[in-house]
């Protein structure tokens, strides 16, 4: 399997309750290296670009004001075959569903407050990663 790069949030739910350092241990854990990180205040516009795909959908707006809540922790995290690695660490969207042990079923509130989110595809990762860090911010 490839060295591959993918993005990570941790999301306003999760730094509200101070587990970002146990978010990050379980992605550290698995074997992902953090090449890139950053804590940072999203605006509406950067939350409406980053989830432009799902302009349409009938979650879009709450989705924004969410993201917007609070303080997030952008992250770019390095492995072998990172993007399904994370996201196998995240665990299902809705932690009603994902497996133990996984961030969304130990820390998640509900499907919508999921405390972090996770590229899903090497494709999407390259896209998202450009969407929220320089080239010379990524320090792996």
């Amino acid at each position: 399997m490839a060295i591959e790069r993918t993005l990570s949030i941790i999301k306003p739910d999760a730094t509200a309750r101070n587990i970002t350092g146990k978010i990050i241990d379980k992605l550290e854990s698995a074997g992902l290296r953090v090449v890139a990180q950053k804590r940072t205040k999203w605006s509406t516009a950067d939350a409406e670009a980053f989830y432009a795909v799902h302009k349409e959908r009938p979650f879009f707006n709450d989705l924004v004001a969410f993201m917007t809540s609070g303080p997030i922790v952008l992250q770019v995290l390095e492995g072998e075959g990172a993007v399904l690695k994370n996201r196998d660490v995240m665990g299902a969207t809705n932690p009603a569903d994902a497996a133990d042990g996984t961030i969304r079923k130990d820390f998640a509130e509900n499907i919508e407050r999921n405390s972090v989110h996770g590229s899903d595809s090497a494709e999407n990762a390259a896209a998202e990663i450009a969407m929220c860090f320089k080239d010379d911010e990524l320090v792996g």
